[in-house]
């Protein structure tokens, strides 16, 4: 999963992290990160089968905004955690206040 410098997530699957990450950011990966940089790796997890990894990235962009920070929160890091919930709320107060 990488998060782009507006906040928003981007999950995808590859069996190379590393090199996938890296076409990303040189803009030759998904067209929906061209021009978001700079893109932050949030969380890499190995996954059994192509078709497990594919099942898995399927359920994650089928949830909200909130979920998926929520979810992205229980994988890592205590510290990191509060700054990934933190990011979902000042995320939340921006969608909220440009409704208005």
């Amino acid at each position: 999963m990488v998060e782009t410098a507006a906040g928003a997530l981007y999950t995808g699957i590859t069996t190379d992290v590393a090199r996938r990450v890296e076409q990303h950011r040189s803009g030759k990966g998904a067209k929906a990160l061209r021009g978001k940089g700079p893109l932050t790796l949030r969380h890499q997890e190995p996954v059994g089968t192509r078709g497990d990894a594919s099942r898995l990235e399927i359920a994650v962009k089928r949830m909200s905004v909130r979920r998926k920070r929520q979810w992205l929160a229980a994988r890592i890091s205590t510290d990191e955690a509060r700054a990934v919930v933190e990011q979902d709320r000042t995320s939340i107060t921006k969608t909220t206040y440009k409704e208005r």
